[in-house]
């Protein structure tokens, strides 16, 4: 079976997503309103500006659908501004910013900085077997608090910002602070098809 994934393609790399997600054998669609989310078993929320997104996601009418489909166990990866859009809550947002509530934890957006603060991190993730992530930080946000059902999948560790949360899984939502499809690593990608083939 080859699973149908979409990437929601409002802005952000979603082009990068796409590659990933056809490399781990997936089939990968864009998701642009809410005809696009039928049939899809699995879904990817990228990075790029949170707020413009949750606007043309409202804008779209994906708002209700997509809250839908998470609040009844789509499968999602969050990248970036894909994990402030599945955080229950949001610290220096805009006072309409969109949450859609599949992960129950309070995210602080552009937490490690501006775009010239970018870094790469290599990040210890032991649920995913093999060498240890590189993690790339785009205006990155960080997790200040997680719920009881959320497993924390990863840390940074560093004198400028010790012990943030970096990723995180509550079922079968997945958010990671920075871009894995960035590199060449697809072992988040491979999780989410995972997730999607264990409802096959």
């Amino acid at each position: 079976m080859t699973p149908r994934i979409g990437v929601l393609a409002l802005q952000g790399d979603v082009r990068e997503h796409v590659r990933m997600l056809i490399d781990c054998g997936a089939e990968a669609v864009g998701v642009r309103g809410p005809a696009d989310l039928a049939g899809v078993q699995g879904l990817v929320v990228p990075g790029g500006e949170s707020t413009t997104i949750g606007m043309l996601i409202r804008r779209n009418g994906l708002e209700e659908p997509l809250k839908s489909a998470l609040g009844d166990g789509l499968p999602v990866l969050g990248t970036c501004a894909g994990m402030i859009l599945l955080a229950t809550e949001v610290l220096d947002g805009r006072p309409d910013q969109l949450t859609l509530g599949a992960i129950d934890m309070t995210v602080r957006r552009n937490a490690f900085g501006r775009q010239v603060d970018s870094f790469e991190a290599a990040v210890a993730v032991p649920t995913l077997p093999g060498p240890l992530v590189t993690a790339v930080f785009i205006r990155a946000p960080w997790v200040e608090r997680v719920g009881p059902g959320v497993e924390v999948l990863a840390r940074v560790e560093s004198a400028e910002s010790p012990d943030r949360i970096v990723a995180v899984r509550q079922g079968r939502a997945v958010a990671t602070s920075f871009h894995p499809e960035m590199t060449d690593d697809r072992r988040f990608h491979a999780l989410l098809v995972d997730m999607v083939l264990e409802d096959a």
